[in-house]
């Protein structure tokens, strides 16, 4: 290899010489200077000016590039057309959506939706919770392969190893969650993350897509090593009317804001936007997966497919700060834009809550036709009931079941998002990343 020094001896890049940067960009200042007076914009644009010609001048002093004739001349014309690129380059281009006031952003001028601040500048937070979601959801993190799935395999290929009813339990809920969690993901990626106006949001969605990548690894995890049909499986919620129920309805609330021509800035596509928002966030991660979460859940309690339960422990515990996150975000474009929410809009809120909960309902009495894991589908239907009411008041509407109550509070405890039991230990700890922890 040779040094600098030698390179600069025998280096033989001829480069036609460009037009004059300098001038270039100061002609190019000149004009956007008539445009915006602006501080805040002539700095940025002198920034960006300084920084185009440096390289090139620079490269041009320290080469003497040339006098050299002895290069290959394709290489050389190459150099050449680079350079007159970027000394003719019109450094005010793709400024304009920076130009907004030509001011610093103040926190003030964050919006839920419809915002015209910045969209690339965090800081200053407005909305801290959503950041420290993002924390919260970060410390938390986890992988499928953490979970031994050893005494699963030997349970699930065990003649007698579990009942009719429980296996029936577990391809459901695998069934079911192994494209649920697809459905979440897509949407977050293709609309809403294109459609919440604010950054400090928009890192927590960032967040929340990346885990629900990691929950349909899991479930894919659970299938191969249980040694499933995968066709049978993945297929499920096109060919199993229970599930495929759920996911329609999931799907349905998807078709308007997943068209790449769909924008908000009116009342009616602001609304279409909160009926997403409330379709995913409150109910089908806030009710479609409670039943299966439930049952496998409380298999795990009886020490039965221990490794299949804790992991959907893990997603259940991200999945609640999914449910507080979307509710938070609904509730503040209510606050931001009461007009949206019309009584009319309300009654079709409930009307959704409502769906959603018969449509789990159903899915129950198809996943639990008899008793079984000390639950059955009564119970279930009371619990969903309960769960439907938190949805509602979480919202700000009245509750639709007077009275229901919840006959598994052993899931409170399940859902607390600080604890998890050590993988080797039988001791409760607090379950964070290795970055995140404290050492006494």
């Amino acid at each position: 290899m040779i040094s600098w020094d030698e390179y600069k001896e025998e280096g033989t890049i001829p480069v036609a010489t460009p037009a004059p940067v300098v001038e270039a960009a100061q002609t190019a200042l000149q004009e956007t200077e008539k445009k915006a007076e602006a501080p805040v914009v002539e700095a940025v644009l002198e920034a960006v000016v300084a920084e185009a010609a440096a390289p090139i001048t620079d490269t041009l002093d320290t080469a003497g590039f040339e006098n050299k004739s002895d290069i290959d001349p394709s290489i050389a014309e190459n150099i050449a057309n680079a350079a007159d690129v970027i000394a003719n380059m019109d450094v005010t281009a793709g400024l304009e959506e920076l130009e907004i006031s030509g001011q610093r952003i103040e926190v003030d001028q964050k919006r839920m939706i419809n915002c015209r601040a910045d969209l690339n500048q965090l800081v200053p937070f407005k909305y801290d919770w959503a950041w420290q979601k993002y924390l919260d959801g970060c410390a938390n993190h986890w992988m499928p392969q953490e979970v031994n799935m050893n005494a699963d395999i030997a349970l699930w290929k065990s003649e007698d190893g579990l009942s009719e009813d429980e296996r029936l339990i577990i391809m459901r809920s695998l069934g079911y969650f192994s494209t649920a969690d697809s459905l979440v993901a897509n949407n977050l990626a293709l609309a809403i993350y294109r459609l919440i106006t604010n950054p400090e949001c928009r890192q927590y969605i960032l967040r929340q897509a990346f885990e629900e990548a990691i929950h349909t690894h899991a479930y894919q995890y659970c299938i191969e090593s249980l040694g499933m049909d995968e066709g049978e499986v993945f297929n499920m919620y096109r060919e199993v009317p229970s599930v495929a129920k759920k996911a329609s309805w999931s799907l349905s609330k998807t078709h308007s804001i997943c068209d790449p021509s769909f924008s908000t800035g009116t009342p009616e596509t602001d609304q279409e936007l909160l009926r997403n928002l409330i379709g995913f966030y409150a109910v089908t991660e806030g009710i479609f997966f409670y039943c299966g979460f439930t049952q496998i859940l409380s298999m795990g309690r009886r020490n039965k497919m221990t490794g299949v339960a804790e992991q959907f422990q893990y997603i259940l515990r991200d999945e609640s700060m999914h449910l507080n996150f979307g509710i938070d975000v609904i509730n503040q474009i209510k606050l931001e834009n009461p007009h949206l929410w019309s009584e009319a809009f309300q009654e079709e809120v409930i009307q959704m809550i409502l769906e959603g909960t018969q449509i789990e309902i159903e899915y129950a009495r198809d996943t639990m036709p008899r008793g079984v894991l000390g639950m059955n589908a009564k119970m279930m239907e009371g619990y969903l009931q309960f769960i439907a009411n938190r949805r509602l008041a979480q919202l700000g509407l009245p509750e639709q079941f007077p009275g229901a109550q919840n006959p598994f509070p052993w899931m409170s405890e399940i859902m607390d998002l600080r604890k998890e039991k050590n993988f080797f230990e039988t001791r409760v700890i607090e379950y964070q990343t290795g970055g995140a922890l404290t050492w006494d």
